[in-house]
């Protein structure tokens, strides 16, 4: 009885590996011959990994990756420009800790949108906030939420993300206004936060994509230069896995 309300206590404090442990302890007749001491650091082992994965589960489903992509799966067998070192190394995260972006370039189908994802959910594993979008939605947001009084409030849960992943940037020119958005989302997360940019276009034409001389050399100055440069080249890798297969 005791145990029971022990147990239901631990649940209502949301202690929820501790309280599993508990209850699997009851099933093992040796954990009576453990110490106090050993069996208390399987409780609070328990709780450390069950808090962990609750964190991860936020953390991804907060994040809308496009892709379940993980960097195990990133097939480094095409001959695309990938890699393999860097992308490993950016496994590691130390570039979101430095601030620094990733600029990801190719042909459709080339799997840039995988490896991003990827590395988003490699970000979410190191408890990193991520948040995955495609630039029109992006855009579209933002003017909906200059409309009904919001946009402040949106500009600050990009800026806090700690890793934004921009799919589709550049498929057509930038209105005024977007060029404006852009720009304020750009300026909210330099030299503070990472993001990654996805495109079909080659980076040395975003200029004519952003269109105003002015604001693209203020948003290429603050994504550019302090960025690592992945341009993939090839066939679409749907066609390519087929073969392979």
């Amino acid at each position: 009885m005791l145990l029971e309300q022990t147990i239901t206590k631990l649940n209502k404090m949301k202690m929820f590996g501790m309280a599993k442990e508990i209850a699997r302890q009851t099933t093992i007749d040796e954990i009576a011959q453990l110490s106090f001491e050993e069996r208390f650091s399987l409780l609070v082992d328990m709780e450390e990994t069950s808090r962990e994965n609750r964190r991860l589960k936020r953390l991804l489903a907060e994040a809308k990756l496009r892709e379940n992509a993980c960097i195990e799966d990133i097939d480094f067998r095409s001959s695309r420009g990938l890699d393999r070192s860097l992308v490993l190394s950016l496994a590691s995260c130390s570039w979101i800790e430095k601030y620094l972006n990733v600029l990801l370039t190719g042909p459709t189908g080339a799997g840039k949108t995988f490896i991003a994802c990827a590395l988003g959910n490699a970000a979410c594993r190191q408890g990193h906030s991520s948040f995955y979008i495609r630039a029109p939605r992006l855009f579209s947001e933002l003017k909906i939420a200059r409309a009904d009084g919001s946009y402040v409030k949106l500009l600050n849960k990009l800026a806090k993300t700690k890793l934004l992943i921009i799919d589709d940037w550049g498929i057509s020119p930038l209105s005024d206004s977007q060029r404006n958005d852009i720009l304020e989302v750009i300026e909210d997360r330099y030299h503070v936060r990472s993001t990654i940019i996805i495109s079909q276009i080659p980076i040395d034409k975003w200029h004519d994509v952003i269109g105003n001389p002015t604001i693209a050399d203020a948003i290429l100055d603050r994504i550019t230069h302090n960025a690592y440069k992945i341009n993939l080249k090839g066939e679409s890798m749907r066609k390519t896995q087929q073969l392979l297969d």
